[in-house]
């Protein structure tokens, strides 16, 4: 798909630290390293990855979201893990402070969240309200020109490496559902937060994951993010970015796949003849091709949607939801044509298997999605 020249040179840009900094660890990262992934962070930073789609007057480098977006694609084809950690930290976490935050809110988080200086993390899931994002119970009770709050987050992404914390709470109990939520930046120092570790996952091992306490944790107005009640149209507005991402890494994702299955079937012998000379296997990987180029087609329409300030929350949906089953059944695909070696950990179709499986849950599961794009076209 063209491409412009600027948007080449970001792809070469991440391209060559994936080749340079994060493939001679990549194994080493799936330990759950986290002085590894700090590293590969600090590495992140001076490349200029961490602020790509963020305005100069930040230290960011006014990229367009495409080319933000082919970054993410570039690192998930040889970790999906560090892929999304940094979809958050960008995402999820510095975008909602550029698009909603006041002037001095981005003038004390965006520098050191563009800079790598500082990571950022979202945390909206609780133990109650998954796809239901808007039954959330943590509470947020205004005292005394502040804040209290008191709940509990979990799947938290970059809460053991983050500095910044974007949370929702319930501002108005009175208000059932997503009308009662506000948001909040939340530093990792504040007192009466604390984070623990999350429970042990099947992929992305890579990076990591944890859980939000908050008791009479508080927290000054000045760090409420946009309007009381607009917590959650904000994370809503985030989450069609962060759909975006996730697309992206599922393509990158598919890509690798297709990468080790083509190797591996030039490689591998049966019969006298290597398997990529047999029909069975030939169809296998034409199909993983057609889906990859009809991925590639829906994320990168979607991100040049919002590049150009047009409605993009349908087209996010539908490529969140295509590319990360495609993701999944590219994954599948590649382990079934290792056979019996791709079961085991000394080739990567293994981790591809596991690390795919996620994609389809979290930014909205595939049945949020379909909801997504029923109502929309319904409408």
């Amino acid at each position: 798909m063209f491409l412009t020249a600027e948007q080449e040179s970001i792809r070469d840009l991440a391209r060559d630290f994936v080749e340079r900094e994060l493939k001679p660890v990549s194994r080493q990262l799936e330990t759950g390293d986290l002085d590894l992934l700090k590293m590969l962070w600090g590495k992140m930073a001076e490349t200029g990855l961490t602020g790509l789609p963020f305005p100069e007057a930040f230290g960011g480098s006014e990229a367009d979201s495409l080319s933000y977006f082919l970054v993410l694609e570039e690192i998930a084809k040889v970790s999906a893990a560090l892929a999304t950690s940094l979809s958050v930290h960008v995402s999820l976490s510095g975008l909602p402070i550029l698009y909603n935050g006041t002037e001095e809110q981005k003038q004390k988080y965006l520098p050191d969240l563009v800079s790598g200086a500082k990571i950022g993390a979202f945390a909206l899931t609780e133990p109650n309200a998954g796809s239901d994002a808007g039954a959330g119970l943590t509470r947020a009770e205004k005292k005394d020109g502040n804040y209290v709050l008191n709940g509990a987050k979990l799947f938290i992404t970059n809460a053991l490496i983050g500095s910044v914390f974007i949370a929702t709470a319930r501002t108005n109990p009175a208000i059932e559902g997503p009308k009662g939520l506000s948001a909040f930046i939340i530093e990792r120092d504040t007192p009466g937060m604390a984070i623990a570790e999350g429970d042990d996952k099947m992929g992305l091992l890579g990076g990591d994951w944890g859980e939000l306490y908050f008791d009479n944790c508080v927290v000054p107005e000045s760090q409420r993010l946009s309007d009381e009640g607009q917590g959650f149209k904000l994370f809503m507005n985030s989450l069609n970015i962060g759909r975006i991402s996730i697309g992206a890494i599922s393509l990158g994702l598919a890509e690798a796949c297709l990468a080790a299955a083509i190797d591996y079937a030039r490689q591998r012998r049966q019969f006298n003849k290597p398997i990529a000379d047999f029909q069975a296997i030939q169809f296998k990987l034409a199909d993983m091709a057609l889906k990859i180029e009809a991925a590639r087609n829906l994320v990168y329409n979607a991100a040049r949607l919002k590049q150009a300030g047009k409605d993009f929350a349908l087209e996010a949906s539908m490529a969140k939801l295509y590319a990360s089953e495609m993701c999944n059944q590219c994954a599948s695909e590649a382990v079934q044509i290792f056979g019996g070696y791709g079961y085991t950990k000394d080739f990567p179709v293994e981790r591809y298997f596991r690390d795919a499986r996620v994609m389809t849950l979290f930014e909205g599961t595939s049945q949020i999605q379909r909801m997504v794009i029923a109502r929309n076209i319904l409408a």
